[in-house]
């Protein structure tokens, strides 16, 4: 019986690699820069499209090599002007990213995992199993996508990009920072690190890896509880990853970058929304420099948590901005497409 070779993804090679390729195939070092462009810069996802290089080159590398370029499946509009996307992966997986339109900005929230790991209460997410990490080129893609989509709807180019999507970010470590470096490089999108932020649940171990490597793009940690009863019974994570271990590895971080950090608290009535919950706060964002963004919750089918009353959210808003903390209040988008945040888990086939 034949066997059949799988064609290797020509993005898992990096400019020297393809130029050692096309050095073999006899075509010179010019042509793998044209080629990376191509599938950096431009980009696109067919050696078709590859209009400046001969026929038979292209004939050539669509023989040899693939590029695994996720798909548009669905889209829905919200009524606030928020896009959300269903992605169809290579394989066949399914993940979700939104854009977010706004009058400063234009917002690409992408995803990191086909599912997730971890299981937070209050997260559609959560309640999916992780199927696999995306790599470098999948996460891109959907970057791509998205800031085609901001282009043709609101003739504005994307301006930030937020990993807030589906998984947990510092659980595939790689795969991200190495799509961070393709879309900040001068050879690829040539976007400001300034603009991109990644956020986690807390892994402390990991934190503390994005200080030792200096990363320059901003880091956003989801507490939700400044005390580790409530958080264990929200955030199972915070199990083998306390207050403790995660406020040592953000003084570490913050020691090694000089990024202040966004902490991110969703206001649970009766649950996190208290006085008592907002000294604990405070006290938490004494450590390092650091803003709050307060966040509505966004109701999912697999939890019975309710938005704290807006009496209660004003109050402790204003309790963290008496301490000096500086406090933003981000209110939902796309919350009629569950595209807000929380509720992103894939439903469609």
């Amino acid at each position: 019986m034949e066997t059949v070779l799988q064609k290797k993804d020509i993005r898992t090679l990096s400019l020297e690699e393809l130029k050692s390729v096309f050095s073999g195939l006899g075509e010179p070092a010019y042509r793998a820069v044209q080629v990376y462009e191509w599938l950096w810069k431009k980009p696109v996802f067919s050696f078709a499209s590859m209009s400046n290089l001969p026929l038979s080159l292209r004939n050539k590398l669509d023989e040899q090599y693939v590029i695994n370029a996720v798909a548009l499946h669905t889209v829905k509009k919200s009524r606030d002007g928020t896009i959300k996307s269903a992605f169809r992966l290579h394989d066949g997986d399914l993940i979700e990213g939104v854009l977010i339109p706004a009058e400063e900005r234009m917002t690409a929230c992408v995803s990191s995992q086909v599912g997730c790991s971890l299981t937070c209460k209050f997260c559609a997410t959560g309640y999916m199993d992780r199927k696999r990490n995306l790599d470098a080129a999948e996460i891109y893609d959907q970057v791509v996508l998205i800031a085609r989509q901001a282009k043709e709807t609101y003739d504005l180019p994307l301006s930030n990009i937020v990993y807030m999507g589906m998984g947990e970010p510092l659980l595939n470590y790689r795969n991200v920072l190495a799509s961070i470096d393709r879309l900040t490089a001068e050879d690829g999108l040539g976007l400001s690190y300034k603009r991109i932020t990644v956020s986690t649940a807390g892994i402390a171990k990991m934190i503390r890896k994005l200080g030792d490597d200096r990363v320059k793009f901003n880091l956003a940690l989801s507490l939700h509880a400044a005390n580790d009863r409530k958080r264990n019974e929200i955030m199972p994570i915070n199990e083998q990853n306390s207050l403790e271990s995660l406020r040592d590895a953000l003084k570490h971080y913050f020691s090694k970058t000089k990024n202040p950090v966004t902490y991110e608290y969703i206001v649970f009535n009766q649950f996190n929304d208290g006085l008592a919950d907002a000294k604990e706060l405070a006290f938490f964002c004494k450590h390092i420099p650091c803003k709050v963004n307060i966040i509505e919750y966004n109701p999912i089918e697999f939890a019975d948590f309710r938005n704290t009353g807006e009496d209660n959210l004003e109050a402790f808003a204003d309790y963290l901005r008496k301490q000096g903390v500086n406090v933003r209040i981000r209110r939902s988008r796309g919350k009629d497409i569950d595209a807000a945040c929380g509720q992103l888990a894939v439903k469609e086939k």
